[in-house]
């Protein structure tokens, strides 16, 4: 069952249980994935594609929603740092309520020993050496993790190692 498949199925159930707040997040998050198709395909429709490869391309991939979900949920974690700021805590606590319910469709997070000793791998099969190859570092070690692990903590752990 692909990731796309879990969430329409999800979405399903809870609408049977009549879960609102799932309802909600999983509905906001099927209507995204629709609109990121709809963008996949009109790209693929200017590059000259045909309809039969439309269809076969212009589905998205799990990668391609990891990325989406990611993205969701760095939302919601700034809507609730900027409601904690406020002292709006209801808000804060609802928005980490949804961060929580889109979090259970990512992969497995790598714990920070797991980051520590890839961005170690990383930059010894670089051979990195100080801030001028932070950005190559960055994107070995990204390409490596994504949707795997927070790139805040990522950066800071290449920061630390390389400097």
């Amino acid at each position: 069952m692909s990731l796309q498949e879990k969430i329409f199925f999800d979405l399903q159930q809870a609408q049977k249980a009549k879960n609102k707040n799932v309802l909600a997040v999983l509905r906001l998050l099927n209507s995204v994935i629709y609109n990121k198709e709809i963008e996949k395909r009109t790209k693929l429709k200017k590059e000259g594609a045909s309809q039969e490869d439309l269809t076969k391309l212009g589905q998205l991939n799990d990668g391609e929603i990891i990325e989406i979900l990611s993205s969701e949920i760095k939302k919601r974690k700034e809507a609730k740092e900027g409601y904690e700021k406020g002292n709006r805590n209801d808000s804060a606590e609802k928005e980490q309520e949804e961060a929580n319910i889109l979090f259970q469709y990512m992969p497995e997070q790598l714990s920070e020993e797991a980051i520590i000793s890839l961005v170690e791998e990383t930059i010894n099969s670089l051979r990195a050496d100080g801030a001028k190859d932070l950005g190559l570092v960055m994107k070995a070690v990204s390409s490596k993790v994504k949707g795997r692990a927070d790139m805040g903590i990522v950066s800071k752990i290449v920061r630390e190692k390389l400097f």
